[in-house]
Order: C-alpha cells, then sequence, then structure tokens
C-alpha cells in the first residue's frame, strides 16, 4: 500500500478497512484479519495495525471478542458514511471553500462543473 505524507499511516489504513468494509469484503459480524495478517498484508509495522484497529473499535466500526479476533461491528457500513460525511462537510467542504475564494471561482462555475460530472 502506498502512503501519503499528509495524513498518518494509521488512518489511511482505517479508510482502506473501512472501504473494505463497505464494499463488503469484511461483512457486519463477519471477522476482520488480525493484527499480524493485516501488517503483512498492508506491509507495515504490527504496532501501526493495532493503532488503527483501536481507532476503528472507539469509532465503533468494529470490536474485539477475547480469544477471537476483531469483527465487524453491526450498522458499521452506515456508520462509516456518516462519519466520513461528517467529516466532509466540517472539514474538507470549508477548506473547499477557502480555496474557492482564494482563487476566485465563483460558485455558478462548479455547479456548472458539478452538473457536468453528474451526467
Amino acid at each position: 500500500m502506498k502512503f501519503k505524507e499528509s495524513r498518518p499511516i494509521y488512518l489511511q489504513i482505517a479508510d482502506r478497512i473501512c472501504d473494505e468494509i463497505r464494499q463488503g469484503i469484511y461483512p457486519e459480524d463477519g471477522r476482520i484479519p488480525s493484527v499480524r495478517e493485516y501488517s503483512a498484508t498492508v506491509e507495515v509495522n504490527a504496532n501501526t495495525v493495532v493503532r488503527t484497529y483501536d481507532y476503528l473499535q472507539s469509532q465503533e466500526i468494529i470490536f474485539t471478542r477475547r480469544g477471537l479476533g476483531y469483527f465487524v461491528c453491526p450498522g458499521a457500513g452506515e456508520k462509516i458514511s456518516s462519519l466520513r460525511r461528517t467529516t466532509f462537510m466540517e472539514v474538507e467542504l470549508p477548506e473547499f471553500f477557502k480555496q474557492l475564494r482564494a482563487l476566485d471561482i465563483p460558485i455558478e462555475e462548479i455547479v456548472r462543473m458539478y452538473g457536468e460530472y453528474k451526467g
């Protein structure tokens, strides 16, 4: 996996796991790979994956069953969509608007381009 320097690696791995959950690779109540298995898959230190799994647990996307491993929480797909929407609206969109203002791009041009994108 290639990582961007602008964002912590554990969060990039969390995004990947969330994408895999949304794609159905890891279904609700289904087991996800162990820390060791996933660290080998993405070629990072196991401690980085532990941090990723701790983060995903804190977001109620995965949970642990003692002695059995990590599993996907029921409703994780909807939770992921909600978290991503919130992040987009509260973090990315204000930055986007700031760039529009700095570059003096009228919102009408963005609306037109979005209409073309949607087809």
